[in-house]
């Protein structure tokens, strides 16, 4: 059974940066497509960004492109999110996810929505003030 636990969240000003572990275990890591997506209260899931584990390949929501930056170190079953120019919108609980598929290379993929992935962490809260 594949474990997923961020870490890194916090309080912070906007402007700051913060950046989000997730850690993996109980699977193979290399070879699962890493995603964040991240949740405000009163509102749905939504996807951030992923990463295919085949190429490195990215894709990141029209929101946070430019800021957000999502990487994986398979030698330490890890994805990161790097997190820069923090806005008050960003305020959520950030979600890391993962399935056991290349699904940035795959046809037909909808890596954007959270039915497409297996296994999630518990969350870790970001708050953004002003």
């Amino acid at each position: 059974q594949v474990q997923l636990v961020e870490s890194g969240g916090g309080l912070v000003q906007a402007g700051d940066s913060l950046r989000l572990s997730c850690a993996a275990s109980g699977g193979t890591f290399s070879t699962y497509t890493m995603g964040w997506f991240r949740q405000a209260q009163e509102e749905d899931r939504e996807f951030v960004a992923c990463i295919s584990w085949s190429d490195g390949r990215t894709d990141y929501t029209e929101s946070v492109k430019g800021r957000f930056t999502i990487s994986r170190d398979n030698a330490k079953n890890t994805t990161y999110l790097q997190m820069n120019s923090l806005k008050i919108e960003d305020t959520a609980v950030y979600y890391c996810a993962a399935v056991p598929a290349d699904l940035l290379v795959g046809v037909g993929s909808r890596w954007w929505t959270t039915s497409s992935y297996d296994y999630w962490g518990q969350g870790t809260h970001v708050t953004v003030s002003s």
